[in-house]
């Protein structure tokens, strides 16, 4: 469904070619020309189908088709085929017969592996010199050295790392430090390489790191939805390189040697006690670097940007990305949802389904198939946030209870079930989770005496049994009707019997 969505959106915002969409994506040109062709005829532009969810969308462009998200196929292994095609009786069609046994129902059909096997001999061995047009790519990559930075009270040395991203067609280059490779930092530093550029270029080509690329593949990579987040605000695509292809970021390469030559080892003899002044520094630096003349070449990397590359670029946004977590949650049945150890309420009609939660620095949003279904203020200590809109009518009453009256409730039953009460409330991280447990406990009172619940919770608290299904067994078990044995009292002994010997006897 996101890929769908996502061709769309580079053609009708981006307004790149079938080839451009293909490489980003990894979809066949016949494949992305009829779901373009589909939406023309629709009538559909990128303000339409922006409001639709992923099913209406999927329903849209595959009238009839089941819009449900379905498993991917599972590619062959390519090299095993291509080694067991050497040997004498076997074909083609024999390979796929026993590849469609081993996956029944995530294969390709018999065409489509033929096709796939073509793809992959016409790749190997092969080496393209790639030509890059004019504000199309940018190349980004981290460099394999660091640069120590020293805290002034312990004097401990934090190692930053460093971010490069180089245009294809000037060799225009950017670098910062940051802190580290995570997922904030890692789009932080596209959201200020896009600022020192002045643009946006129409592809990113990073590397398979983590922060980028979820799960790496030749052919089908996925992209991290905070990622693919950015590409969209900024109106770009990403497609990553192919694992353990050097050649496909080439110019990122080269543009990290540069930057380890020219600026990290003339600056091996300083000491830096802030990123702050690490990234003055640097950017001093940078300035020298995209002004030195070409060896080989007529100008510098400066005059190559201004005539090339920034003519190209695409205009920035009104506002800069602002980062945000994406992740996806499941609605407990209690309809909210956990993130950074808060509990946020959906709509309670929604338990039990996926949503995708997108965090940003003082909202929480929460999206059904691409709808926003509600917001909340962000958090940042443990608790609860509810709506009581979310709420099922029978559960808007216990919005109006508190740990005092449910403690004055139990009292009136008896100190043990007080007791237990207070037991559950502390238990809790926080105390409204534990309303619901209590107060399943207070309403036994209704078919049970006072008496016989108070015995159940002092067998309970004696064996520290805090579940609600347990106090139910005592009370159907009968076990709170059970008196405690009473000790008999030991009878004196006579002083004197015939039995008893004194002290005279042991002379």
């Amino acid at each position: 469904m996101r890929k769908l969505r996502e061709i769309l959106r580079l053609r009708l915002t981006a307004e790149l070619s079938m080839r451009q969409i293909k490489a980003s994506l990894r979809v066949s040109v016949g494949a992305i020309q009829k779901v373009i062709s589909r939406a023309e005829a629709l009538g559909l532009d990128w303000s339409a189908i922006d409001q639709l969810d992923d099913q209406q969308l999927a329903s849209a462009i595959y009238p009839g088709s089941d819009s449900r998200i379905s498993s991917q196929f599972q590619l062959p292994d390519w090299v095993e085929v291509h080694q067991e095609l050497k040997r004498k009786g076997v074909t083609k069609h024999l390979l796929w017969e026993e590849y469609s046994q081993q996956y029944p129902n995530s294969s390709y059909s018999y065409p489509q592996y033929c096709s796939l096997y073509k793809d992959w001999l016409k790749k190997q061995k092969r080496s393209m010199r790639q030509t890059h047009k004019a504000g199309e790519k940018l190349f980004v990559d981290y460099a394999g050295q660091t640069m120590p930075v020293v805290c002034g009270d312990t004097g401990e040395a934090r190692f930053a790392q460093i971010f490069v991203a180089v245009l294809g067609a000037s060799n225009y280059v950017f670098c910062e430090a940051t802190w580290m490779q995570s997922l904030p930092d890692w789009l932080g530093s596209h959201t200020r390489a896009f600022e020192f550029l002045g643009g946006v270029p129409k592809l990113i080509v990073p590397d398979n790191l983590k922060s980028g690329v979820t799960k790496a593949c030749r052919y089908d990579p996925d992209i991290n939805p905070s990622y693919q987040q950015l590409a969209a605000h900024y109106g770009t695509a990403i497609m990553p390189a192919r694992p353990r292809k050097p050649q496909d970021k080439a110019k990122a390469e080269v543009g990290v040697q540069i930057i380890e030559r020219w600026i990290l080892a003339r600056l091996r003899h300083h000491s830096f006690f802030s990123l702050a002044e690490l990234n003055q520094c640097i950017r001093s630096l940078l300035d020298e670097v995209n002004n030195k003349p070409f060896k080989r070449l007529k100008g510098t990397r400066q005059q190559w940007f201004a005539s090339l590359d920034q003519p190209a670029l695409m205009p920035l946004p009104k506002q800069p990305y602002q980062y945000t977590d994406i992740k996806t949650v499941k609605v407990n049945v209690d309809y909210h949802v956990q993130y950074d150890q808060h509990l946020y309420s959906v709509p309670h009609h929604l338990v039990g389904e996926k949503l995708e939660l997108h965090a940003k620095n003082n909202l929480i949003e929460l999206y059904f198939h691409n709808q926003r279904i509600t917001s909340h203020a962000r958090k940042y200590r443990p608790g609860m946030t509810t709506v009581p809109e979310h709420m099922p009518v029978k559960h808007e009453k216990h919005h109006q209870w508190s740990a005092g009256r449910l403690m004055n409730w139990a009292k009136d039953l008896g100190d043990e079930v007080l007791l237990w009460v207070q037991a559950i409330l502390k238990q809790k991280q926080h105390e409204q989770q534990a309303y619901r447990i209590c107060l399943g406990l207070l309403n036994l009172s209704r078919h049970y005496p006072a008496q016989r619940l108070n015995n159940a919770c002092a067998i309970a608290n004696k064996h520290q049994l805090y579940r609600l299904k347990q106090i139910k067994a005592i009370l159907l078990s009968n076990q709170d009707q059970l008196l405690p044995e009473q000790k008999e009292q030991p009878s004196l002994l006579p002083q004197s019997h015939e039995n008893i010997r004194g002290p005279k006897s042991f002379h």
